[in-house]
């Protein structure tokens, strides 16, 4: 029986000035004040993460970065440190997102010198692994999940690799509309847990939660939990409404 406790995240991306995002904020730990069977996290734009952080306090809502530096302090002009964040309240900061790869160029080295430096730091990292529609196309979608995978864990020992969220972000399904089906979504979590329990051991696999993101909407978060390694979701547009993100959170 899956005992991981489910882990439902709303980014934000670059979206809502500061009162739009307390007022979400707001809504969400009103959404989910009886929640007590699963977690939430909300992953504001950096502009904002202070006035969240503030909103959030007294609620079981969690606060998220949507990235995270890899060094404490230094000359880094455009980046935020994980003392940084964790001096705000952030609890957890997403890594290696599918746009940090494909916008900005982000490689495995740099998003495995970012999840260390988020261990070290107490942050809990959400890493984002995911495939392109060439990548599933040409029957590649598992060499490339195990590529990223084994680079962003390198030198991550068992006992740190057990405190990191996994979400597997099919990116031909971000922001298209297309979802995985959920035995597509399916077949990609059971093959990472495989992969993590032959990297560390079955206890490492079985205890980290991979979530899924591309898509994900009211109208399929029901069936994507119904999985058996589908511990939760990274929840993109859905997430900036509070209807929406509502459902999502109270998924049945």
């Amino acid at each position: 029986m899956n005992r991981r406790r489910p882990l439902l995240a709303g980014n934000w991306k670059m979206h809502l000035n500061i009162p739009q995002a307390v007022e979400l904020a707001h809504a969400v730990t009103a959404a989910c004040a009886d929640c007590t069977d699963r977690d939430v996290m909300l992953a504001p734009p950096f502009t904002a993460l202070a006035s969240v952080a503030l909103a959030l306090q007294g609620s079981s809502v969690l606060l998220g970065s949507q990235n995270v530096a890899w060094e404490a302090q230094g000359a880094f002009t455009g980046e935020i440190s994980p003392p940084m964040l964790t001096d705000i309240g952030v609890h957890m900061a997403i890594i290696g997102h599918s746009e940090r790869r494909q916008i900005f160029f982000e490689d495995d080295a740099m998003i495995n010198r970012r999840l260390r430096a988020t261990l070290e730091f107490g942050l809990i990292p959400v890493l984002c692994i995911g495939e392109t529609l060439q990548d599933r196309e040409s029957g590649a979608t598992f060499t490339v999940l195990e590529k990223q995978l084994r680079g962003a864990l390198q030198d991550v020992v068992p006992e740190q690799a057990e405190q990191i969220v996994l979400a597997y972000e099919p990116v031909w399904a971000i922001g298209t509309g297309k979802t995985a089906s959920a035995e597509q979504a399916q077949e990609a979590h059971h093959f990472l847990r495989s992969l993590l329990a032959g990297m560390y051991n079955k206890k490492v696999a079985e205890s980290i939660r991979v979530l899924y993101g591309g898509s994900v909407k009211p109208d399929n978060i029901d069936i994507l939990m119904t999985q058996a390694d589908i511990d939760g979701a990274l929840v993109g547009g859905a997430a900036l409404s509070i209807d929406s993100f509502k459902r999502i959170i109270r998924f049945q």
